[in-house]
């Protein structure tokens, strides 16, 4: 038999698609540099961990691992429309809330319709768009020098590129990579200017570090804007990016479509344990908060005091801008095993995004950089 050619084979949206890039786990670092004792600052992971509480959940639903989870996450899903004062049928869950995302992609998307997304926004947009064959549409960003919000999202050229094939308008708030974010009344005066055929995604997962309450809860919003849908996740403030799980909150019709292309079982039984007890420990969301705002202002005056130029960011990481490129200073941070987020993929290349770590580790990276630049 002949080879094959897979690639041909592919579904056309599949067949030029780059899979989204992890940062660099700590093992791997260390087997191919040789160092020891490295710390992660690339992937925006909570450096208190996991709440206790989670974590013990966790432990008491390990015998029971043999047995399916609950397909439906009923436990879950009753805490998370308690919190939000939804009703579960407004819930989709997800392995972490990169998998609402693709579904939101599979449901509304399709070759002849448009994906609108901002300049600098989170990768998976783009990949969920291509894969499923829907064209992408992407509205600048606010310019570097902006004096407010460098390299935020700009509402009105995102509403300025709407037309009669956009089907969906994606907004992170806070943003990632670039830890800006948006007023929530700016936000609502968007949504109420769009047309009954686009839905809007609004990615909240950073929101639980943001501190202030400019930025709204979108998921209160919901029955004013029944195109609306609020994506979460528990990889970032709650600790659990290891369990995978996040959701989506939206109008009910909305989310029985999205749960129509939801696999059984997508997310597991430990996940769900988790997930419900992190929910309830708020203390530990709070003192991660207080850390994380005192981690920013560790990080951004260390980094200015290096010449670096840093984006203002409302969730656990800043973007900073050097007079090097980006990538050859990863080279030589993780040379120093310490592992930060190049982000030249963006078009970013002179940036760096770094994860707000704990106190000490904030310091081990500002000293590393200090021994590279010199200062």
């Amino acid at each position: 038999m002949e080879l094959l050619d897979y690639t041909g084979l592919a579904v056309p949206g599949v067949r030029e698609l780059k899979p989204y890039t992890p940062g660099k786990p700590i093992d791997e670092l260390e087997r191919e540099y040789g160092v020891r004792d490295s710390i992660k600052l690339a992937s925006n992971e909570n450096p208190l961990g996991a709440s206790p509480d989670a974590l013990a959940a966790v432990r008491a639903a390990l015998e029971d691992v043999w047995l399916y989870p609950d397909a439906n996450g009923f436990h879950l899903k009753s805490a998370l429309a308690e919190r939000h004062g939804v009703s579960t049928d407004c819930i989709t869950l997800g392995n972490g809330s990169n998998d609402v995302l693709v579904f939101l992609a599979q449901v509304f998307l399709q070759p002849g319709l448009q994906s609108l997304f901002s300049q600098y926004c989170f990768a998976v947009y783009p990949i969920a768009t291509q894969m499923v064959g829907a064209e992408a549409v992407v509205a600048p960003a606010l310019p570097e020098d902006h004096p407010a919000m460098p390299l935020g999202h700009d509402l009105r050229a995102l509403y300025e590129r709407i037309g009669p094939d956009t089907r969906m308008v994606w907004i992170a708030n806070p943003n990632n990579p670039t830890g800006t974010w948006l007023d929530g009344k700016r936000v609502q005066d968007f949504l109420a200017s769009l047309p009954g055929h686009v839905i809007c995604v609004v990615d909240e997962a950073y929101t639980e570090y943001a501190e202030s309450d400019k930025l709204g809860d979108a998921s209160q919003w919901l029955e004013r804007f029944p195109n609306l849908v609020v994506t979460r996740t528990f990889s970032k403030a709650y600790g659990l990016a290891g369990l995978r799980v996040g959701y989506a909150l939206s109008n009910p019709g909305i989310a029985d479509l999205l749960n129509r292309v939801r696999p059984a079982f997508n997310v597991n039984s430990l996940a769900l344990v988790a997930a419900r007890a992190a929910l309830a420990d708020q203390d530990f969301i709070r003192r991660s908060r207080e850390m994380n705002s005192a981690g920013l202002v560790q990080l951004r005056e260390g980094l200015a005091e290096l010449g670096a130029a840093v984006i203002p960011s409302a969730a656990n990481f800043v973007l900073a801008r050097f007079d090097r490129a980006g990538a050859d200073l990863n080279e030589e941070l993780l040379r120093l095993g310490v592992i930060v987020r190049p982000v030249g993929n963006y078009g970013l290349d002179n940036y760096l995004r770094i994860t707000v770590g704990t106190a000490a580790q904030n310091r081990r990276l500002l000293k590393a950089l200090a021994e590279i630049l010199g200062k």
